[in-house]
């Protein structure tokens, strides 16, 4: 039976995997392929067990406490990701993001791609890799014409907002997932995978710059246009600063980190509302034809653009990956993999190669059943460098890349031919960094 169970969830993860082949989006098999498994387990009566990471040993449990166990672990996750889209998308509302390009007043494409590389980096870190690289094309849209040249420095925007979500426990979806398991602390996270991120965006966009394709300058409007709305600053600033609380909120309270964000949320929602309802207010006086019904609540607008696919998807990833951990098939693989291969190093480096084929949200949640050493342990900061980095190699291999790929229309052997070599390179630079710092400095 636990055999069928692997075919189903392979089965699953190839029809994941070929999404953009089978055009069917990747939430109906993670979907599918969760339910099929937890009924399975259900029809069978197969033993579940809890893996008890201090005495590296499977402890048997009930099916009903085990399912609600990680049904209670995937949705602090969900909520968590809910509410950091939610304050993203009401900064979009009040097009706080327009800000951004109010920085940008070289015409130099060498410096161009420092700053957008710089941008990307630290955005990541906050907003999220996949929602830095929507923000950063949308303005190298309005500021690069040549479309070939676009093309380049989305590569590298690619590369770098991985390597900035990579160190950060709100940057990418692996690193938060790691951080809410316990698995990793906010400020360990950073000291250990900072400056192998650092070095893993700067070798790449180092050598790039030597490229022709970043010789000489663009043609960029004398006339920069502002935020549409006169909050947008306010609100840009309010909203990164309200997503860089959570990580302190969680350190003071020791509550887990979606409450946080909920607080967040509150606040940044407030102020919207406000800012919202004074607009209405003066539109009112200006127009006394105006009804209550014209004024749209930018919260509920926020809400409606959330990318719920996104967050069913990972649903359906999370518990089909808890199917298999809670039958012991992860524990037991890693005991083998770690006989087959004793340096975990390589393992890990090959975990990271792998994300760019195979999705990195199944492949940490895998990690995280497969490996039981204790919290904030080097293994899970590697695994976080390795998986948040590693997707760079494929443009296809990260969330940043598929939707550069979608917004851009960028080629995929085009981007393996120009830009992969470049993301190996990083990879592996910042990886030796990281195996350095951890058996010589830290």
């Amino acid at each position: 039976m636990e055999t069928i169970i692997i075919i189903i969830f392979l089965a699953g993860y190839l029809a994941i995997t070929l999404e953009h082949n089978l055009k069917i989006d990747k939430l109906i098999p993670a979907l599918a392929m969760m339910a099929i498994l937890w009924a399975m387990i259900a029809l069978a009566h197969l033993d579940v067990f809890e893996v008890n990471a201090q005495l590296k040993e499977l402890e048997p449990t009930h099916i009903d406490e085990i399912l609600l166990h990680h049904l209670g672990k995937t949705a602090e996750i969900l909520v968590f990701l809910l509410g950091a889209m939610t304050i993203v998308e009401i900064i979009d509302y009040f097009d706080g993001f327009a800000t951004i390009k109010g920085y940008i007043k070289t015409r130099s494409k060498r410096k161009l791609l420092w700053i957008f590389s710089i941008l990307a980096f630290i955005l990541s870190a906050i907003i999220d890799n996949l929602t830095a690289t929507i923000v950063l094309i949308t303005i190298l849209q309005k500021v690069i014409k040549d479309r070939e040249t676009r093309l380049w420095f989305a590569g590298l925007i690619i590369i770098n907002a991985n390597a900035g979500g990579a160190w950060s426990p709100i940057g990418d979806v692996t690193t938060t997932m790691l951080w809410i398991a316990g698995k990793v602390e906010a400020g360990s996270l950073v000291l250990h995978v900072l400056l192998p991120s650092i070095v893993c965006m700067i070798i790449p966009t180092m050598i790039a710059s030597r490229f022709k394709a970043f010789s000489g300058q663009v043609d960029i409007e004398e006339k920069q246009e502002g935020s549409k709305s006169k909050y947008g600053p306010t609100m840009l600033y309010l909203g990164l600063g309200a997503i860089v609380f959570v990580p302190f909120f969680k350190t003071i309270t020791h509550l887990p980190p979606y409450v946080g964000m909920m607080l967040s949320l509150a606040v940044v929602a407030t102020f919207a509302e406000i800012y919202s309802n004074a607009k209405f207010s003066i539109s009112s006086a200006i127009d006394e034809d105006h009804h209550e019904a014209s004024h749209h609540s930018p919260v509920h607008s926020a809400l409606t653009k959330i990318e719920l696919p996104s967050i069913l998807f990972f649903l359906g990833i999370l518990l089909a990956v808890a199917a298999l951990e809670s039958l012991g098939i992860l524990f037991n693989y890693a005991e083998s993999l770690n006989e087959a291969i004793p340096q975990r190093d390589i393992v890990v480096m090959l975990l990271g190669i792998g994300s760019a084929v195979i999705d990195n949200v199944p492949l940490v949640a895998a990690s995280m059943g497969m490996f039981s050493e204790g919290p904030d342990h080097p293994l899970w900061h590697f695994i976080a460098y390795s998986a948040g980095t590693g997707g760079s190699m494929l443009i296809i291999g990260s969330a940043a890349g598929v939707v550069a790929m979608g917004m851009e229309k960028i080629d995929f052997f085009w981007y393996l031919k120009k830009i992969a070599w470049l993301a190996f390179v990083g990879f592996v630079g910042g990886g030796l960094v990281f195996i350095a710092l951890r058996d010589f400095v830290l």
